[in-house]
């Protein structure tokens, strides 16, 4: 497995060895759940292809996406929770066939010693998590819901790297925490005003 991804790391080969050497690396298809809400962190995730998404579940059992980790980056929930022993308070899925580099968790303090760079790489991705959540909170309390699903579809388009997304209806709806009969309404608006072209299961953006 390669790291070369992680762009703070490449002038450092030092700390790529290391991270290589203490971590174990894991395969997840698409869809499939890395990561529950109230599980024991054992191991921080550093994704070397692929992406995940991560979300947050109701009491009713609907889920809101916060943020994606795409190659090159690491959970902040993970590693805040793992260093203070707690458990997770989010979902992680992956979103297409994915590879992570686990990092245990007892092995944190020995690289944030050794390698200053490390503890700098998770500052500024605590940051960006930060703002991304902002952006959240931004989008549910001040958005309609046309909008907040169209920036939805540009992200997951951007995150994918493709104009074509393969998701139903109901995954829609439950990434954004509504209800589906509301999202299959909007989409079809959408269509109509030529923003999107409609398929079964699948939905491209025209616009």
């Amino acid at each position: 497995m390669e790291l070369q991804e992680i762009n703070e790391f490449k002038s450092s080969p030092k700390i790529r060895e290391k991270l290589l050497t203490i971590g174990f690396a894991k395969e997840f298809a698409e869809n499939e759940v890395i990561l529950n809400e109230n599980a024991y962190i054992k191991a921080i995730p550093i994704v070397t292809k692929g992406s995940i998404r991560v979300m947050r579940t109701d009491e009713d059992g609907r889920e809101l996406l916060l943020y994606y980790i795409r190659a090159g980056e690491t959970c902040i929930m993970s590693f805040l929770g793992g260093i203070h022993q707690d458990t997770s308070k989010v979902k992680a899925i992956a979103e297409e066939d994915t590879e992570i580099l686990f990092i245990p968790i007892d092995k944190v303090s020995v690289l944030i010693k050794e390698f200053p760079e490390w503890l700098d790489y998770i500052f500024r991705l605590y940051h960006k998590r930060f703002e991304e959540l902002l952006e959240v909170v931004n989008n549910v309390a001040f958005k309609k819901m046309d909008e907040r699903l169209l920036d939805f579809l540009h992200k997951k388009c951007e995150v994918a790297n493709t104009t074509t997304l393969q998701i139903t209806h109901e995954q829609l709806a439950n990434e954004l925490g509504t209800a589906r009969v509301v999202i299959s309404r909007l989409l079809k608006v959408l269509e109509e005003d030529g923003v999107v072209e409609l398929g079964r299961n699948k939905i491209k953006m025209i616009l």
